[in-house]
């Protein structure tokens, strides 16, 4: 089956999942600047959660451009993507509603882990439908910025209960390691001329 389908229905959840998390932030009743400074924390875990998304968004689309078709369990493994990102407006909330206190933060991160295992899981299951000789499996490699995203995750995850800021320095971290776009793909489309 083509994979249009299912890029359009990734692309609608990941836009439905912003508007979810920037309904969530609540304006003021007064007109006073102060009035702003207890949503900071709020303002805070949606920006990095707005970047979160922009980043599956971005990279979802770069691995679908290297490949041709999808089957069944491919679907499944998107499906199972999307549900972890479907809970980051959840976490979001919590972790700012909260302050980033030690809880929320390791859940945040949890879910983090999570969607950071089911993209691999996905972008795996592509790989096999497509061969290991294929242009994503070439691009991919061996995926090294994917499994250190795991990593900091599970320390930042350990880190939550001692230090939220420090757990949440490390979740930016992977975000930064990420926000400039995985260009290994691209750059193997334009050498093969695809």
């Amino acid at each position: 089956m083509t994979k249009t389908r299912m890029e359009a229905f990734s692309d609608g959840v990941i836009a439905i999942l912003i508007t979810i998390m920037v309904l969530e932030l609540k304006a003021p009743l007064t007109h006073d600047w102060f009035a702003l400074i207890p949503l900071i924390p709020v303002f805070l875990s949606y920006l990095m959660s707005f970047m979160y998304l922009g980043i599956y968004w971005n990279n979802h689309h770069h691995l679908l451009q290297a490949v041709k078709h999808v089957d069944g369990r491919i679907l499944w493994a998107n499906l199972h993507l999307l549900f972890w990102l479907s809970l980051i407006p959840f976490v979001t909330a919590w972790m700012g509603e909260t302050h980033f206190a030690a809880r929320p933060v390791a859940l945040y991160g949890l879910v983090l882990l999570l969607a950071a295992v089911a993209y691999y899981i996905l972008s795996r299951s592509l790989i096999v439908l497509h061969g290991r000789d294929s242009v994503l499996a070439g691009a991919i490699g061996r995926d090294l910025k994917g499994k250190a995203s795991i990593a900091i995750y599970g320390m930042g995850i350990a880190l939550s209960s001692v230090n939220s800021w420090l757990a949440c320095a490390l979740y930016v971290l992977v975000a930064v390691m990420w926000l400039i776009p995985d260009r290994r793909i691209e750059k193997t489309l334009v050498r093969l001329g695809s």
